[in-house]
């Protein structure tokens, strides 16, 4: 495992994807889909389960998991814009591939991921699920 030191902000996301994917895995639902882009919209996961199919913003943090941390909790980074731009991802996801999501429930979730400041490799020390997070009513 790579130090902190040596690992890019792009592979230290890609070490929160795939902890938030392994989470998900857990808790039922299979992973179809990671880093989808829809034009230059992306989407994180989409991952499959108990009827519904997620899309995921998965935000990834080297801090524990407070919320008074000092800029406050990873999710707060999905504001107005990012959400604007999820439900356009999400909507052209959905009308391009109508066989992927066909009888299932859409839904967009943040999955928040605290990896250890202290550590020199990453560790993931808590996973925060948020559910719905997103929705098309703001």
């Amino acid at each position: 495992m790579k130090t902190r030191d040596e690992i890019s902000d792009r592979q230290f996301g890609s070490l929160g994807e795939a902890s938030a994917s392994e989470y998900l895995f857990k808790k039922g639902f299979r992973t179809v889909a990671k880093n989808v882009f829809v034009g230059k919209k992306e989407i994180d996961l989409i991952a499959k389960g108990h009827g519904m199919i997620l899309f995921v913003e998965v935000k990834t943090r080297r801090q524990t998991p407070a919320d008074n941390a000092p800029f406050g909790r990873p999710g707060t980074a999905v504001n107005a814009k990012k959400r604007e731009n999820l439900l356009y991802a999400v909507r052209g996801y959905i009308h391009n591939n109508p066989s992927v999501c066909a009888d299932l429930q859409p839904r967009i979730d943040v999955i928040e991921v605290y990896a250890d400041p202290f550590s020199e490799k990453y560790r993931v020390i808590e996973i925060r699920h948020i559910e719905n997070a997103v929705t098309a009513n703001g």
